[in-house]
This record gives C-alpha cells, sequence and structure tokens, in this order.
C-alpha cells in the first residue's frame, strides 16, 4: 500500500478537531468529553440544563458525518452485516467503559492529555485488545 499524503492530512485534520472539540467540551461546561459518560449522564442526568448539553453533544456526533458525507461525498466504511456480531460487539464495549470506569475519547482523548496514570493504563489495555481482536477476527468470523 502507497502513503496518500491525503489521507495523513485528513487523520491530522479529523486528530485536531476532536482535540479541540475534547477541550472547548472541557472549558464550556468542566466536564471530559467521554463519549460513555454523556451517554450516561444523557438518560440519567438531574438537571435539566446537563441533560440538554449531553444531548447536544451526542446530536453532534450524530450530525457531524451526515454534513461531512453531504458536502465532500460519501465514505467507505466497513461494517458487519452480522447482526448478531454486532450486538455482541456492542455488548462487550458497553461493559468494557463500564468496568473501565470510561472510554476511548474519555481515557484516549482527554485522559492521556491529562497525563492521567489510569487514562494510560486503560487506553494501553483497549489498545492491545483491538490489536488482538482485529488480528484473530478474521480467523473466527471467517473474513
Amino acid at each position: 500500500m502507497m502513503f496518500d499524503l491525503s489521507d495523513a492530512l485528513n487523520g491530522l485534520l479529523g486528530g485536531l478537531l476532536i482535540g479541540l472539540a475534547a477541550a472547548l467540551f472541557l472549558l464550556a461546561n468542566g466536564r471530559i468529553a467521554g463519549i460513555s459518560g454523556i451517554a450516561v449522564s444523557m438518560a440519567t442526568a438531574a438537571g435539566t440544563k446537563r441533560r440538554l448539553e449531553s444531548a447536544a453533544f451526542v446530536a453532534g456526533l450524530i450530525l457531524a458525518p451526515l454534513a461531512y458525507a453531504a458536502l465532500a461525498g460519501p465514505v467507505d466504511i466497513g461494517v458487519t452485516p452480522s447482526v448478531p456480531l454486532l450486538l455482541a460487539a456492542g455488548l462487550l464495549v458497553g461493559i468494557g467503559t463500564r468496568i473501565g470506569n470510561g472510554c476511548t475519547s474519555g481515557h484516549g482523548v482527554c485522559g492521556l492529555s491529562r497525563l492521567s496514570r489510569r487514562s494510560m493504563v486503560a487506553t494501553a489495555t483497549f489498545m492491545a485488545v483491538a490489536v488482538l481482536v482485529a488480528g484473530l477476527a478474521p480467523l473466527v468470523i471467517g473474513e
């Protein structure tokens, strides 16, 4: 596979936008932009303001890729058509975020930037598991 500068620039721009969004969320709300925590607070937060902030953040996660696709054209992504596999993956990710007290955005983006030791351990753990699963998945599911 040949190096594509536009892919590298797109990755850099995406990373900068994610970092900027996390920083702005922290400055505006005083909270870490961890998606799993935001999703939980959207359903359980006591105050209406916090629920609205969380719902707006989740809406942005859904609308931003749709806006990008409308402006730049469709994005080529691959998702398995297996509903049981998707349900199992979602369940395992949900369990992992509860056990690890956060997700990739909370630990990997926000926690690492704060030099949190707990986030360093969590990020190393979920990255190692991701590499292992990505390597074993083709053997297990036959893709």
